[in-house]
């Protein structure tokens, strides 16, 4: 898909308008197009102009250039523009947290024009005393430059599904295709993955790896063989395909799917029942029988275990439950209800309640929670307490005459760096829902970034904290947050947590998750929409809160309405006056 390559693009415009000081208005218009292209469904150039300019955000403008693109590989303007930079200046804004103004002074004071450049300052302490530059900055330039090196060969899952589907599909079109399925880590849902493994079974696996390595997605053919090729997408993604026997799909999706920890306890397990496990089946050590790998069930069943679920596969205790028999009924991707954290264009969002509330209920939602930015964002153009106020008369009004689906009267609220909030409680009080969150303020002390989240939860009125590490993967780390005091005061206060889950956020982290619930905390998993196809994203929540094991129950808006509203209520009920 173009998508990606367009959005890349769109955000390195909009960073060489921001190194020559452009309009501002004009640097957020690309940013607004970049996201908003990003997460489409649909692959741009098979989209005509007339179609692209009904995306949020795209003019006449952008539309050509995205045509010019996608037909041509290239875009003029954009060429154009790097040209207008000195060489090696953009690079340096691929390092996260080094914005375009500082990369530019740099470059400027003291002739800084790449990467390794840049680490060589700040290991030699040669930035401080720049404006701005303090011995600190340093550190996080540095800490920047690492989680660069960390993330090169690797790419965030909702960046690989998509590109891993197309192909799927495409193979199930043009090829004689029994069964496939995705393995390896993406089968997992990790949040960051390496490649992509394809299993399939065909009667024609000669015609498979003809079609498989003339894909339009490919760049390069690294391996072609009779079951067995890898190519490389076009954005650097090796994808593995291979055509294994219809008796061993079961056992080669099982093998390929799991951690290596998993899979070695697995066979260790084998070898104690005097079995041999491996991608061909599962075999009886003593007379080589085949027992069984057409189903990939038999693994487990033959080791004496119930079916492990892959997220789960990562050898963090899920194998001694599976001993005990207690593997956990997890959450389905088809058990919510609804969204709890959207975004209408009464902030910075792309569509009005009416439309969110329709595209909400044809994914079969039951309810949806308007939830726009408080005041503080100004960037996101964050609403008065007066606007808060009367959209919530608007939407009551709604709901009068709304049939199938129940809209939620709420607010995004933004925790200061005092760790006051936007609103009054007055105010709050009146609203279905509040989601509290941090939007500033990212690198304070351990104790400021907790002190804030926790003065939050105290909150009678806060229901639920929003993407609570604030990180955004590939480009910028947690902030530093004292989970253990966190989760707790969450336990007390009765909080929910969210899982963000936006694919590029994906907060909380499965190990939170985990750890959350084995303290009996609630969570909610939510999309944070800014335009309808994002509500699609839910599936990459729901994968994280399987990976941390959650169940239907742990997740409130797998409950009804009612459900819903009486677990709402219980925070506001529990609070005394002091």
């Amino acid at each position: 898909m173009k998508n990606q390559e367009v959005a890349r693009i769109f955000n390195e415009i909009a960073d060489i308008l921001e190194i020559k000081g452009e309009n501002p208005f004009r640097i957020r218009a690309y940013r607004r197009a970049a996201q908003n292209i990003d997460g489409l469904s649909r692959d741009v150039k098979d989209m005509s102009e007339d179609e692209l300019r009904k995306i949020p955000g795209i003019g006449a403008d952008l539309a050509e250039k995205i045509r010019e693109y996608a037909t041509t590989g290239a875009l003029g303007f954009y060429e154009d523009l790097r040209k207008e930079v000195p060489s090696g200046l953009v690079d340096l804004l691929s390092v996260p947290g080094l914005g375009p103004r500082t990369a530019k002074m740099l470059f400027e004071k003291l002739g800084i024009k790449d990467i390794n450049e840049l680490e060589r300052y700040a290991r030699e302490g040669r930035l401080r005393g720049l404006p701005g530059i303090k011995a600190k900055t340093e550190e996080n330039i540095l800490k920047g430059i690492e989680m660069l090196k960390r993330r090169t060969g690797r790419f965030p899952i909702g960046r690989v599904l998509p590109i891993a589907e197309a192909i799927i599909d495409a193979l199930l079109k043009e090829t004689d295709v029994r069964q496939i399925s995705v393995a390896g880590s993406l089968r997992r849902w990790k949040e960051t993955i390496k490649d992509i493994d394809i299993l399939a079974v065909s009667d024609n696996p000669s015609e498979m790896m003809n079609a498989f390595t003339r894909l339009p997605q490919c760049k390069e053919v690294l391996m072609k063989g009779s079951t067995k090729s890898s190519i490389v997408t076009e954005e650097g993604i090796q994808v593995d395909l291979r055509v294994v026997e219809e008796d061993a799909f079961g056992s080669a999706l099982a093998y390929f799917t799991g951690s290596k920890a998993h899979n070695i306890r697995l066979r260790e397990m084998a070898v104690k029942k005097g079995l041999k496990i491996n991608e061909y089946g599962i075999f009886d050590v003593k007379t080589g029988r085949r027992l069984g790998g057409r189903d990939e069930e038999d693994v487990y069943r033959l080791l004496g275990l119930p079916y492990i679920p892959p997220e789960m596969r990562e050898d963090l205790g899920e194998v001694e439950m599976a001993v005990e028999g207690r593997i956990p009924d997890l959450i389905g991707y088809d058990d919510i209800r609804g969204d709890l954290h959207v975004h209408t264009r009464d902030s910075d969002g792309s569509h009005d309640i009416e439309e969110i509330a329709g595209a909400a209920k044809a994914r079969g939602y039951k309810y949806i929670a308007i939830t726009d930015h408080s005041k503080s964002l100004g960037i996101a153009r964050g609403m008065s307490a007066e606007e808060v106020v009367e959209q919530s008369k608007r939407i009551k009004a709604i709901n009068k005459r709304l049939r199938g689906i129940r809209l939620l009267s709420g607010i995004e609220l933004d925790i200061r760096s005092d760790g006051s909030l936007d609103y009054p409680d007055d105010i709050l009080k009146e609203l279905d829902i509040v989601v509290a969150s941090i939007h500033s303020g990212f690198r304070q002390s351990r104790q400021q970034i907790t002190g804030r989240l926790v003065s939050a939860m105290k909150n009678p009125y806060v229901s639920i904290i929003a993407h609570p590490t604030g990180r955004v993967i590939g480009e910028r780390e947690e902030y530093d947050v004292d989970m253990d005091e966190f989760l707790r005061v969450a336990r007390e206060t009765s909080t929910i947590l969210e899982i963000n889950a936006y694919p590029m956020r994906l907060d909380l982290r499965d190990i939170y998750i985990k750890r959350a619930k084995e303290m009996g905390i609630s969570f909610v998993i939510s999309t944070d929409t800014h335009i309808d196809y994002q509500l699609d994203f839910i599936r990459y929540g729901i994968g994280m809160a399987r990976r941390g094991w959650l169940e239907k129950g742990d997740v409130i808006n797998t409950y009804s309405y009612n459900q819903l509203m009486k677990r709402l209520k219980y925070k506001r009920a529990q609070a005394r006056p002091s």
